[in-house]
């Protein structure tokens, strides 16, 4: 079994990269319909269809490559260099007019050019900023990326829930491909202060023959109230929080607005 001790959001991603698709039982169709739910929700929110958007945490692409595909001007950011090159390779692969960039979401009014109608961050990124001083510096570079009649929508865990009941590990995901039986599934060591550490494992192999990676991250369990309040304070106006019943998403969705 290959253990990496990592802790950074880069460094775990760096990691991940090659394997992160496994974390969907159908990759493919993830890209499809978390497009189709993040549609939805561009035209709900601008009168108009948006010029361009900033995913500021894309990873290899999940949100980005999806709306690519629906005819969307996409621009992928992420701290990870491996999770931006294989996003590349994956939009070339789409034939797809993508673009990315390596930029910390700390850092976006340093790191990436011009404004956009939309910025998105989904899947569980923020939360890797496990201090709430860096959080604000994320929040205030998303604004200052956004138009002034922009919107910024992303998801999170249901830290209000979890917070409750603290649970120590995920249910196991599991898929074949090319005689491949593929499995991953989390581990969750949780701290006093609600950051909590991943052990994020990932087996493949056939029969009784499987190779193990575990690759580690760290994470903060912000509540909903709290991500609202520091995005108030990053100078955000409106905030809405939608539940997965009503989205049809798989997480609670953030919109923000100017």
């Amino acid at each position: 079994m290959k253990k990496e001790l990592i802790h950074s959001a880069e460094g775990f991603y760096n990691a991940l990269a090659k394997d992160y698709h496994l974390v969907y039982q159908n990759w493919d169709a993830s890209i499809q319909r978390q497009a189709k739910v993040i549609d939805q929700l561009i035209q709900k929110y601008l009168a108009q269809k948006p010029n361009k958007i900033l995913d500021c945490t894309c990873g290899i692409g999940t949100q980005t490559l999806g709306l690519s595909g629906l005819g969307y001007t996409l621009h992928g950011t992420d701290i990870s260099s491996a999770s931006i090159e294989r996003a590349q390779r994956e939009a070339e692969k789409r034939q797809l007019s993508a673009t990315f960039q390596v930029a910390d979401v700390r850092y976006l009014q340093l790191d990436v050019a011009g404004r956009f109608d939309v910025v998105i961050s989904f899947d569980n990124s923020l939360p890797h900023l496990k201090d709430k001083g860096d959080l604000l510096l994320a929040a205030e570079g998303i604004k200052a990326k956004l138009s002034e009649t922009g919107v910024f929508l992303g998801s999170t865990r249901d830290y209000d829930l979890l917070l409750k009941e603290k649970p120590r590990s995920t249910q196991p995901i599991t898929s074949t491909t090319e005689d491949v039986k593929t499995i991953t599934f989390q581990l969750w060591d949780w701290r006093e202060d609600n950051t909590y550490i991943v052990d994020h494992f990932t087996l493949k192999g056939l029969n009784d023959e499987f190779e193990t990676n575990v690759r580690k991250a760290e994470y903060a369990a912000f509540t909903r109230a709290e991500m609202s309040h520091i995005f108030k304070e990053a100078g955000f106006t409106t905030i809405q929080w939608l539940m997965p019943e009503e989205s049809g998403f798989y997480q609670p969705i953030f919109v923000a607005l100017p």
